[in-house]
């Protein structure tokens, strides 16, 4: 498979909706590469800019290192002809970086690197930490900025400014001045990825900031709906925005609030409930009950 370079990888990324798919286990809770394989194939029918495989919303952090392997190469292997598949790299800095060697030897596309494992950092170790797994690969490198990686102005071009494979930057936090600071400072020179749960109540606001694409979640069961979302921000349609608001993702969002860890849980419910089997999520995740898969199943059945 043909390696894309970063800086053509950063400006596909940039002109679409991406997924972050869910990882699909059997009933042991071991990974379900043939339910895997089929779900990617079908989100890959839509026309979006990138895949990533084994992320947030993919259970990642429930995932050991030889899975998230797996994962990756299932999907290189199922979709990644179509698709940038866009691989995680997670835990400390020697980890994250073997995931990212690892990762390239899959042939995917590029990495994200997500936050360090428990632990708090300066913005010095934060930058050696991103150094090195950018060193790690010749494949595009984007940062998530989240929990206790939050990087600040300064830190990303100092990062931008120090490797050219570093192509993006997603915000996990939502600070409007902290995103008005880093866009002002680095500019055009990343690719904006909104990254947080969930993307779509933020993209409008924030495509004023330069964050020109989004992870959707809900693109996983409503692809159709998730697509004319995301161009409905892009032409800055705000009644088109708003009106989608209001009749799905905010009473959406109410489910999903009901209980913490939802985030991923609701989306492997609306896979079900769309008849596609989205299965069980592992702990510590816990899934609906029957009651609220109930109210997304009404809910979903109105903008279907």
């Amino acid at each position: 498979m043909t390696r894309i370079p970063p800086l053509d990888l950063a400006a596909r990324l940039a002109t679409g909706l991406l997924s972050f798919p869910v990882t699909h286990f059997d009933d042991r809770l071991d990974f379900d590469e043939s339910r895997y394989r089929n779900h990617l194939a079908w989100q890959a029918d839509f026309g979006i800019a990138g895949l990533f495989a084994a992320g947030g919303t993919g259970e990642g952090f429930s995932l050991t290192p030889a899975e998230i392997d797996a994962v990756v190469r299932a999907a290189v292997d199922e979709v990644g002809d179509r698709v940038p598949v866009i691989a995680p790299a997670t835990g400390g800095t020697a980890l994250a970086s073997a995931q990212a060697r690892s990762a390239q030897e899959a042939g995917a596309a590029g990495i994200l690197l997500l936050p360090p494992y428990l632990t708090e950092a300066s913005q010095a170790g934060l930058i050696a930490h991103v150094d090195a797994v950018c060193r790690a690969t010749e494949l595009g490198v984007i940062v998530y900025s989240r929990a206790n990686a939050v990087l600040e102005d300064v830190t990303v071009a100092e990062l931008a400014d120090r490797n050219p494979n570093l192509i993006g930057l997603k915000d996990g936090v939502g600070d409007i001045e902290r995103m008005t600071r880093t866009y002002a400072r680095v500019g055009d020179r990343l690719v904006y990825v909104g990254g947080l749960p969930t993307a779509e109540t933020f993209a409008l606001p924030l495509l004023q900031l330069g964050v020109s694409t989004y992870s959707s979640a809900l693109y996983n069961f409503l692809p159709e709906f998730a697509l004319r979302f995301y161009a409905a921000v892009r032409l800055q349609d705000r009644a088109a925005v708003y009106g989608m608001l209001n009749d799905f993702v905010i009473p959406y969002l109410d489910i999903r609030n009901r209980s913490r860890g939802y985030a991923v849980s609701i989306i492997k419910a609306g896979l079900t409930a769309v008849g596609r089997d989205g299965g069980r999520v592992r702990p510590p995740l816990t899934d609906l009950t029957a009651e609220e898969r109930a109210d997304l199943a009404g809910l979903i059945d109105k903008v279907r």
